[in-house]
């Protein structure tokens, strides 16, 4: 069983940067989930420096410790997890990323782990999305962001942080009709920019739909479109008011607070989740690393759904053992 060094035995400030941390191991042996860095950064379209986005983020998880009390889990008590480190990116070559992307996940996925992917750009969902659509087929997914990354293209450019998802559907690797994007805002050069997602097959909830209909129905209506199709969670830290996450390269005000965010993301909770990434975070923006704190928070979240799930079949054959024990 893997699990973080306790705090109260050995400082914080000791220790090569792990997330919350866990051991530094590249092993699918005896593990539920994993901790995937991808510092990749070329396909960004304004800000650059999200390449040292998992260390920024491994560094503010320092501080997060095993038990969850909104969830009311102990994590280790269910799962195990280690750090897995970066897979090797090539700066400026999105598709050999892309390559070492798909080869570096297959290990991870064929035992069945779950891994927490941070970027990085939000071009690297792509190269996500085309190892999990290896291994399991297309998947639903569930999209966190400011940005719907449904466009044709960026500068004539097919592969970039704003294209992914477009790719994604044109490849076959998601399962569109039960995908949701979420929190969609800002200015646009048209109304085709939302649109456009919705015609390649996704239900939108754009932020202004949010205020009227609160989270709770957002929720409802993720898990109505999910509907037990196995999934794939894409975070992207713009998908916080700046105000909450300034480090990041396109920030688009009038966002979700971060508590608003944890919700969501434990109202996931039911979900059968694969996977997730998280991305976007750019630490030369961020202030007091306020973003670095919510994004590390986000992942914890992340992990406790892996460790809800856990319990959950762990409590299934307790119960199924009582019965036929009884019988």
């Amino acid at each position: 069983m893997y699990q973080p060094k306790d705090s109260s035995l050995s400082p914080r400030f000791c220790g090569i940067r792990t997330f919350m941390r866990l051991e530094h191991i590249q092993t699918t042996d005896n593990v539920d989930f994993v901790i995937v860095g991808v510092p990749f950064d070329t396909a960004v379209s304004n800000r650059t420096g999200a390449r040292y986005g998992p260390q920024h983020i491994r560094n503010s998880s320092v501080l997060l410790r095993p038990y969850n009390p909104d969830q009311n889990i102990n994590i280790f008590d269910y799962c195990s997890g280690v750090d897995y480190g970066d897979i090797d990116v090539i700066p400026g070559n999105i598709h050999r990323t892309y390559d070492n992307m798909v080869k570096g996940l297959a290990p991870i996925l064929e035992k069945s782990i779950i891994p927490i992917i941070l970027g990085g750009d939000h071009s690297i969902s792509l190269g996500n999305l085309r190892a999990f659509a290896k291994q399991y087929g297309p998947v639903a997914l569930v999209h966190f962001d400011s940005h719907s990354d449904t466009w044709d293209n960026y500068y004539g450019e097919k592969y970039m942080h704003g294209t992914p998802f477009r790719r994604a559907v044109e490849e076959g690797l998601l399962d569109v009709n039960h995908s949701i994007q979420v929190g969609m805002r800002g200015p646009l050069y048209g109304p085709e920019c939302i649109e456009d997602a919705r015609h390649l097959g996704f239900e939108v909830i754009p932020m202004k739909e949010i205020r009227k209909i609160g989270y709770s129905e957002v929720l409802n209506r993720i898990h109505k479109r999910v509907a037990g199709r196995p999934v794939f969670v894409s975070f992207d830290i713009d998908f916080l008011d700046p105000a909450y996450a300034p480090g990041t390269g396109t920030p688009e005000v009038g966002g979700p607070t971060s508590a608003d965010a944890l919700d969501l993301v434990r109202g996931l909770d039911g979900l059968d989740i694969l996977g997730f990434d998280l991305v976007e975070v750019l630490p030369a923006y961020d202030s007091g690393e306020i973003t670095a704190a919510a994004a590390s928070a986000v992942a914890f979240e992340m992990i406790s759904l892996v460790a809800l799930k856990k319990r959950k079949v762990q409590e299934e054959n307790l119960k199924q053992a009582s019965f036929s024990n009884a019988n």
